[in-house]
């Protein structure tokens, strides 16, 4: 019996002990929630630098409820009820919920609640600090950002904390951009041996911020100044000369990287005429329209494959060039056979063409510019440097034009068509009474330039809005094109597009979109004269024909 009763002694003294420890647990767990809580009411009802003091409270309470409320505040998300202040994080008028307990709130009108408001000095705090919390972060991604979030907001940011944080950063490009947020920070201290530290550390960096934080820092030099702290002042202006020097060159190598992505966009545009008019000798004024047709087939993948963007554009490659292809083969069988030899009624018949085709995809589509959209692979931009970014469909364009160029020299050079065009060419007569139908070939030509025209205006939905006038922007560019590089030379043309797309853009920043067309275009009039077959003309039999 006595042993009985030590036994539930025991076991009572243990399940209280046990309760006892849970008590606590749970006071301790409550505890947290509920000093957050108490900290986020007073957002309600403070002013503005009260509230970027409570943020900062809230901050330092360590708990993942506290970052949400932070960026809830900062995306203008976070409100409160009128009838009992709870707080609300609002991602829309039909996703409420509480801000500490997640529960979703329903049958809630706009009146019933009201937002809390930030300014722009505010926000610059909140995102210090949140980045501040997000710089522990294992995600190396989410480092990144916080880290370029301090760099952006370096003035709400503490030395302390930048040296704990570069001290425990493993991955270099979260480091160097930690040591150039350290270094803004050191400008602002009143050791001089720490402002030269501070220069040093932001020596050659091409970031907006370091700049601005530079020439802010330079700005302060009164003329005594200057004089008293010439070592400080000569070292910011120098390092100012020195990163002024490199986003120069570097917005030459953007200029450069727009040239060739125009100029593959010419390319695209001009070889189909450079068969067309080139080696056919037919000036087709709707050859712009063919570009639109490719276009407008492309709007039309999409929208019957809206799930899947990037497949829709691939597949729109194929169906472009068939539908304008056949525009095209249609277009020389009923028009143009009947008026070889008389370009001046080609030129007006196909220009009449050009006028019925922007008309009737008027009528089918509206005159409304249709928007296509860009897959996600070619979306985006890659960063050479913090002062060069360069986007990634133009990549795309430069390569893709450059891929068509040599497919077509690969049909014109090693496939039968492609001597059957030639021999017709070069000598009909000759051809004819070999066998070769040049009725067709001159058919299937005009097709093929047709074709390729619009692959081009699959390429150019890509860059700018699908209308019934995309087309006439790029029908005379791409005349000067084929003139420029020699009538019937693919690889003129190729050299005459880029020259043309690099020396648009080059000239563009210093005398304007307009007089840099007229000077390129005053050049092409000039370099006519001397040379009026153009960069590299043809050669042998084929020069009595051109």
């Amino acid at each position: 019996m006595l042993m009985y009763c030590r036994q539930v002694t025991i076991t009572l003294m243990l399940l209280l002990c046990g309760a006892t420890v849970c008590a606590e647990d749970a006071v301790a767990e409550s505890e947290a929630p509920t000093g957050l809580y108490q900290i986020s009411q007073q957002l309600i009802d403070a002013n503005y630098s009260e509230k970027a003091a409570i943020a900062a409270q809230i901050a330092a309470v360590d708990s993942d409820r506290s970052l949400l409320i932070l960026q809830a505040l900062l995306d203008g998300n976070l409100y409160y009820k009128k009838d009992d202040n709870s707080l609300l994080i609002v991602a829309d008028e039909d996703n409420i919920r509480n801000a500490f307990t997640d529960e979703a709130v329903t049958d809630l009108g706009r009146r019933d609640k009201r937002k809390i408001g930030v300014n722009n000095s505010l926000r610059g705090t909140l995102r210090s600090l949140i980045s501040q919390a997000q710089i522990n972060s294992k995600n190396v991604e989410i480092r990144t950002a916080a880290a370029t979030n301090l760099l952006k907001n370096s003035d709400d940011v503490d030395l302390e904390f930048v040296q704990t944080a570069l001290g425990k950063e493993q991955n270099s490009d979260v480091k160097e951009i930690l040591s150039l947020v350290r270094g803004l920070v050191l400008l602002k201290s009143d050791d001089k041996s720490q402002r030269l530290e501070g220069l040093n550390a932001l020596e050659g960096s091409l970031y907006p911020e370091v700049r601005a934080g530079l020439t802010q820092f330079s700005a302060g030099f009164s003329e005594d100044e200057q004089k008293s702290r010439a070592d400080e002042y000569k070292l910011v202006q120098k390092y100012l000369a020195d990163i002024n020097s490199m986003l120069s060159l570097n917005g030459y190598a953007e200029n450069l990287y727009f040239g060739l992505a125009l100029g593959a966009v010419l390319l695209l545009a001009a070889i189909g005429l450079a068969i067309t008019f080139g080696v056919m000798g037919v000036i087709n004024m709707a050859h712009g329209e063919m570009i639109m047709l490719g276009a407008y087939t492309t709007y039309v993948v999409q929208q019957l494959m809206p799930d899947h963007i990037g497949l829709s554009l691939i597949v729109s490659i194929p169906a472009a060039f068939l539908v304008s292809g056949a525009v095209g083969v249609a277009i020389e069988r009923g028009v143009i056979r009947h008026l070889y030899g008389r370009p001046l009624e080609t030129l007006l018949a196909t220009f009449g063409i050009s006028l019925i085709l922007q008309q009737a995809v008027r009528s089918i589509f509206s005159p409304l510019n249709r928007q296509v959209a860009t897959p996600d692979w070619m979306a985006g931009t890659f960063m050479v440097n913090p002062a060069l970014e360069l986007t990634w469909n133009r990549l795309y364009i430069i390569i893709f034009s450059l891929l068509v160029l040599a497919m077509l020299a690969l049909v014109l050079k090693r496939t039968l068509f492609g001597l059957q065009m030639r021999a017709v060419t070069m000598n009909r007569p000759m051809a004819s009474s070999m066998g070769i139908k040049t009725g067709w070939v001159d058919a299937l030509t005009f097709g093929l330039g047709s074709g390729i025209a619009g692959i081009a205006g699959v390429a150019l939905s890509q860059l700018t809005n699908v209308g019934p006038n995309l087309g006439q922007a790029y029908i005379i560019d791409s005349f000067m094109v084929v003139v420029f590089g020699g009538v019937g030379n693919l690889w003129g043309t190729l050299v005459a597009a880029m020259s043309l797309g690099v020396a648009n853009k080059i000239i563009e920043p210093m005398a304007g979109a307009v007089l840099a067309k007229i000077l390129v275009l005053v050049f092409i009039i000039l370099f006519i004269q001397k040379r009026p077959r153009g960069l590299f003309a043809l050669k042998g039999r084929a020069v009595d024909n051109a």
